[in-house]
Order: C-alpha cells, then structure tokens, then sequence
C-alpha cells in the first residue's frame, strides 16, 4: 500500500525539480522527505529520479508512475469529495489574479463565496505577472486569454475580449480615432504583460488581422493603473471587457473602434492538476460560474 503523503511528495518532487522545495511546500523535514521518497522507490523496486547537485530529473521509470500517481490522487480526492458533499464546505484556497479583474470583480464575489462557506479560507495575490503554479505557493490562479503550458487544467469562466476604451475628457480634447491605425497620434496607457511591454495592439476586420504599435507618455507594471488613467482622462487604454465594463456603463468611459474586433481575453481558472480540484476549489468553480453567467458578456 502506498502512503499519499509519498505520493503527493513524489508529484511536488516532480513539477518542482528539487526535494528539499517540495518538502517546503508540504511542511516535511528534509529528512523526513528524503526517507519518504527512498520508501516509495523501494516499495516500487525502482528509481523515479536521477539525482544531480541541482536538481532532480526523472527517470523513465518515474516518469510512467507519475502520471498513474497524478490519477490516483485525483481519485482520492474525488471519492473524498463525494463523501463530503453533504457537509460544510472548508479549507485553505490560495488565488492569484489580475489586478484589475481580481480588485474590481472577483474580489466582492469571493467576499460573498466566504460568507456563503464561513469555513473556507482564502489567501489572495493581484498580480498581473504570470506565476508558476508548480513553483510557487498558489493553489489556483486566473488567467486572462489562452494558456502557453498545455500541462495546466483550465476551466473557462467567461468570455472576454479586449476594447479600446478613452473618457469623455480626452474625447474632447483629443478627437475620436477611426481606425486603428489612428492611435498611432493619441497618447496610449501601457501595462506590462508577461512577454514585456504590451505595446503592440491587435484588431480584426473580418478575419484580417491589424496589429498596431502603439506609444504613450506612462506605462505601468499593474494594468489597473492604466484603466484608472484612462477614467482620469490621461488617455487610451486596451483592456478586457470584464476589467472595464463598470466604467463604461457609469459612462466614465466610452469604447471605441467598434467596428473592429478585439482580441480574445476568455478568463480562466487554472491549477496543476485535476488532484488539486478539492470541495473548496469546486465550490468556488460553481459559484464564480453561477456569478458570470448573470453578466451580459460580449459576443
């Protein structure tokens, strides 16, 4: 019979490269660890890893258990699950989001969430950087647009695209640009993304695709920033729908070029792997479900 404790090392061990991290993020002493994984090796009468000063990489072997360790886990989990559905839901969630979305959406639904399951805790990061889920001390985290890493689970909570949005003020001192290649003369909020500098802006006409590099007079590690300046009259910024749609309907500011489409933002929910789904994060699933298809979300 294997221990889920060496399992659950076994898979941290895996996605992180380094026992002594995984032991870290599972609350194990190192040499706790280092006899948990010696145990599973023995138990399977192979070695999972090959072991270097600075990492530690699997094997073939390791990486054939990995995967059946992956579902099994999940399975636990589910089968917990199902056992406590009748229960209080409870646990610890740790999220990382946006910084717009995650102050100026989800933040008041996670407040109610909480005061619907008093049980559950939560820790919170807004953060516009992407973080490794595998790496870093996050359970869930939402992500605007298509994922890069195939090997995360994501759950599509809405629909989104990106609009091009300015306040009244600047409207009128700075006119209305008709088409994209307009921007290039008007003052454009920047934020930084994960590849650099979102600069480079794209809209379609039909299927064509136009992409627009675009400048401004401030940019900002946080893209909430940008959308407050916009709302301040400073300039144009292009941002997802969910961020904005608030201040479009207050009318603190109008969107433009529709004629044009705008990129695909769909917000998701990620996590590692389907045995990270626990009551708690399938709770929160259904209740931020339940929350976005009561928005109007564009087509």
């Amino acid at each position: 019979m294997y221990s889920t404790t060496d399992l659950q090392l076994f898979i941290h061990t895996a996605d992180l490269g380094s026992l002594s991290k995984a032991a870290r993020q599972l609350d194990l002493l190192p040499a706790t660890a280092s006899a948990s994984l010696k145990r599973l090796e023995q138990q399977l009468n192979a070695r999972l890893f090959v072991r270097s000063t600075r990492s530690m990489r699997l094997t073939p072997e390791g990486s054939m258990f990995l995967d059946y360790s992956r579902q099994a886990l999940a399975l636990l989990n589910e089968g917990q699950a199902l056992l406590n559905a009748d229960g209080p839901v409870s646990g610890h969630l740790r999220l990382s989001m946006p910084s717009d979305v995650g102050r100026n959406v989800l933040l008041p639904w996670l407040d109610a969430f909480q005061a619907r399951h008093p049980q559950v805790t939560l820790s919170l990061q807004f953060s516009d950087r992407v973080i490794d889920l595998f790496r870093d001390p996050v359970d869930v985290a939402f992500r605007y647009g298509p994922l890069d890493d195939s090997t995360l689970v994501s759950q599509v909570l809405a629909a989104s695209r990106r609009v091009v949005v300015a306040a009244p003020s600047y409207l009128a001192k700075h006119g209305r640009p008709q088409a994209p290649k307009d921007l290039s003369s008007h003052n454009c909020l920047l934020y930084y993304l994960q590849h650099g500098l979102f600069n480079n802006w794209r809209f379609y006409s039909g299927k064509t695709a136009i992409d627009v590099k675009v400048r401004g007079d401030r940019m900002s590690d946080d893209a909430s920033i940008a959308r407050a300046w916009a709302v301040a009259g400073i300039g144009i910024a292009y941002k997802s729908w969910l961020d904005v749609r608030q201040d479009v309907a207050a009318g603190r500011l109008e969107i433009l070029l529709e004629q044009f489409g705008g990129e695909d933002t769909p917000l998701n929910m990620v996590y590692p792997h389907r045995s990270s789904m626990s009551p708690s994060l399938r709770a929160l699933l259904a209740f931020l479900r339940e929350q976005f298809a009561a928005l109007k979300l564009p087509q």
